[in-house]
């Protein structure tokens, strides 16, 4: 008999017995290594926290109670355990199940979780709200209130926001339970002196002896509980043989563990003990990365979020799809590159070493290059000091994680006068991962700050060359930005691509006379020359790589809309504060008719999860939704008779954005 199917919601595993719980975590395992390798995903972070998801439902029911995710990849279990079967095999999908906690799912999901540290600060919020209104657990006045677990790993612990949040929980005056998954990786090796901490503690040898030895005394307690008795009959030798994570007490959080976190008699052991408790707890639990599969153990980096891949597990022979060559890889090459060159230069990631690229970089130079880990603020603290000696640092950063250095963006860059230069991967849709990953906001939040320049890479060539003008540009902070997704094979313009210089857009297609013309950003000028192309011969448009979204080519802008000329601006970023804003800005501040620009933006909605290309689709940024708002833009010229818009104002094109719905077979417990 197979028993995932059967589970509808955890009420029916909490029917299992221990025994079966084991043949349990073997399925949803095979499960979730079946579609990733077929479709791509996360994969080692979902197979090690297997044991410890069906022991967390087994224990406690969090259709009263509370789970907060912190690294919401680590979720395809719950998931599974909360009736989602039927959405795996469309996973990362619009009709299928997200790939990171999602309420619009299910109400087992609480947040749309998808930035490591944030887990413990929003349990602590949820946990304050519960006892205000009169709904907190307390074992002795309201023993049938809601408790509250916070499940973070991956190496997130590090993250300053959880520090805030440990901060904030150890003054709690009520149950609380952090459940600290240490696999000893984050999504590459972790790094810094409290990852060096827990390594230390998981190789101690005293640590077994003092564990059995703890184990022993607690259980010779007449009536004793596993937790309470031993805080409160037991002596300090006692709780320092429960307690090697001294760390943690500091903030005031009982701490036990760690414990194996493939043990599932002993994780419920445990959790049984930790759900009854008066006061806020750690649970340490130690897991293995990948578990259950040699590939996913032996090289959980590469498996943390692979593509779609061939297994044969009789040779453990992986290969792993190719569907070209990735911004990604181009930046890394093109890194070694630069670094080559010049030897100031220097460069940083946070966790994100194979995600950005720069995996490539730090065995060729470990002198110049670093990863901070998952501290983003910390890192951009830190290239600041390094451009304060003299050096030419690049931060490699998700677009949706470079606003967690905002504020070190602009104290510590910005206003410092400093050269900070930063690589945006994963900007615009970012596909799969959906809306807790798009890099939607970017430029918005960078173009305020005074003497910072914005860059958009169309392909690879223009990558390089972005790069290249980064290296020189001393004035204040830069960035290029880039998408998820491959480089053109036959790049616009050639393979020889002039260089950047400050303001200036590059012309690709340009006719004296043109009935529009097409301002495209980044990677949109592919989609826009597409769009173009299928308008035919009779419409003559012209077409320029921006390539700043700050400055814009204000010369440009005059000359165009001087002469009566449309334009059309294309980017992958939201209309607030965009390329297309800037273009209208300059407009305006030149005294000219910006009724003639129309602003083709991301929709000022929520894109969830699915493939890039039906992504832009669905934001009205495909080929074909650009063409329709040429033909539009050329039409009102020709009806106004060459004026441009009534009254000056520029239109804003966003295509009807459906409203969000939760994909079929929505749970509420």
């Amino acid at each position: 008999m197979r028993f995932l199917p059967t589970i509808k919601t955890p009420a029916d595993l909490r029917a299992l017995s221990i025994d079966d719980l084991g043949v349990l975590a073997q399925e949803v395992r095979e499960a979730i290594f079946e579609q990733v390798s077929k479709a791509g995903g996360h994969l080692a972070p979902n197979l090690g926290v297997v044991e410890l998801t069906i022991a967390l439902h087994y224990v406690f029911d969090f259709g009263h109670d509370r789970l907060l995710f912190d690294v919401g990849h680590q979720c395809y279990p719950h998931k599974l355990l909360t009736g989602r079967l039927g959405l795996l095999g469309k996973l990362r999908t619009r009709e299928g199940m997200a790939g990171f906690p999602e309420p619009r799912e299910s109400a087992f999901d609480l947040f749309s979780v998808g930035h490591a540290g944030t887990g413990i600060s929003t349990a602590v919020g949820v946990a304050r709200g519960d006892s205000l209104n009169g709904e907190g657990f307390d074992p002795a006045k309201n023993p049938g209130g809601r408790r509250v677990v916070s499940l973070i790993g991956d190496a997130s612990i590090v993250n300053g926001v959880a520090m805030e949040g440990l901060n904030g929980a150890g003054v709690l005056q009520r149950q609380f339970l952090v459940v600290l998954n240490d696999n000893g990786m984050s999504i590459s090796k972790p790094q810094g002196a409290m990852a060096a901490y827990f390594d230390r503690l998981r190789l101690n040898p005293i640590y077994g002896e003092m564990k059995k030895t703890a184990r022993r005394v607690l259980k010779n307690l007449p009536g004793g509980s596993l937790v309470e008795d031993a805080y409160h009959r037991m002596g300090e030798a006692a709780k320092a043989a429960l307690c090697e994570d001294a760390w943690f007490e500091h903030f005031g959080l009982v701490t036990v563990g760690p414990i194996d976190g493939h043990d599932l008699p002993t994780l419920i052991e445990f959790l049984s003990e930790a759900r009854d408790f008066d006061r806020p707890m750690v649970l340490h639990v130690k897991t293995v990365k990948g578990k259950g599969y040699r590939i996913s153990e032996g090289d959980s980096t590469t498996f943390h979020s692979p593509a779609a891949f061939s297994y044969d597990p009789d040779s453990c022979r992986v290969e792993l799809k190719k569907e070209g060559r990735s911004f990604t890889t181009a930046f890394g090459e093109a890194m070694v590159e630069l670094m080559s060159r010049d030897e100031k230069v220097l460069a940083c990631t946070a966790a994100m070493p194979g995600g950005t690229g720069l995996d490539k970089v730090l065995p060729k130079f470990p002198e110049r290059s670093f990863d901070t880990g998952i501290c983003e603020s910390h890192a951009m603290d830190m290239m600041a000091g390094l451009a304060k000696t003299g050096w030419k640092p690049f931060f490699a950063v998700y677009s949706t994680f470079v606003q967690r250095a905002f504020d070190q963006a602009f104290q510590e860059v910005s206003l410092q006068g400093l050269a900070v230069r930063l690589c945006l991967d994963r900007a615009g849709l970012v596909g799969g991962d959906g809306a807790v990953h798009h890099g939607f906001c970017d430029i918005s939040i960078l173009r305020v700050l005074p003497k910072a320049t914005i860059l958009g890479a169309a392909d690879e060539p223009s990558l390089k060359a972005a790069l290249e003008f980064m290296r020189t540009y001393e004035a204040g902070l830069s960035a290029v930005r880039y998408p998820r997704d491959n480089v053109a094979e036959t790049p616009l313009g050639g393979s020889e691509c002039p260089p950047f210089v400050l303001g200036k857009a590059r012309a690709i297609r340009e006719h004296d006379r043109p009935d529009a013309a097409v301002l495209a950003f980044g990677v949109m000028l592919y989609d826009a020359a597409r769009a173009i192309e299928s308008l035919g011969p009779e419409h003559r448009v012209s077409l320029y790589d921006a390539r700043f979204a700050k400055p814009v080519d204000a010369e440009l802008i005059r000359s165009l809309l001087a002469r009566g000329i449309p334009i059309v601006t294309v980017e992958d970023h939201g209309p607030q504060g965009g390329f297309g804003a800037a273009v209208v800005e300059a407009a305006s501040e030149m005294g000219l008719n910006a009724g003639l620009v129309t602003r083709m933006a991301l929709p000022d909605a929520w894109i969830y999860q699915d493939g890039r290309s039906a992504q832009l689709k669905e934001a009205g940024l495909d080929a074909a939704s650009i063409a329709s708002t040429l033909r539009a833009a050329i039409d009102r010229r020709g009806a106004s008779g060459g004026t441009g818009g009534a009254g000056g104002q520029p239109i804003i094109e966003v295509r009807p954005h459906a409203p969000a719905r939760a994909p079929a077979g929505e749970l509420r417990p």
